[in-house]
């Protein structure tokens, strides 16, 4: 399975599944997202932090590059 974080103003609010078919590279993931009516940001996460740092979750911040914890 494919994990995707929405940003707002570099913020995570939100962390979705789509299955492996509908997202073999980032950019079919976010053609499949965009396709179901989801909009915003989505930044492509790893569940088992093989890139981006670490796995995005609720409160945690995209700087651009890596997913880190908030500071607050």
């Amino acid at each position: 399975m494919a994990h995707f974080a929405k940003v707002q103003d570099t913020k995570v609010v939100e962390v979705i599944v789509v299955h492996n078919n509908d997202a073999p590279t980032e950019a079919d993931g976010l053609a499949f997202i965009a396709s179901i009516g989801l909009n915003g940001v989505w930044v492509q996460t790893s569940y088992n932090n093989n890139f981006r740092g670490k796995f995005a979750g609720i409160g945690d911040v995209w700087n651009g590059t890596d997913f880190v914890e908030s500071e607050v």
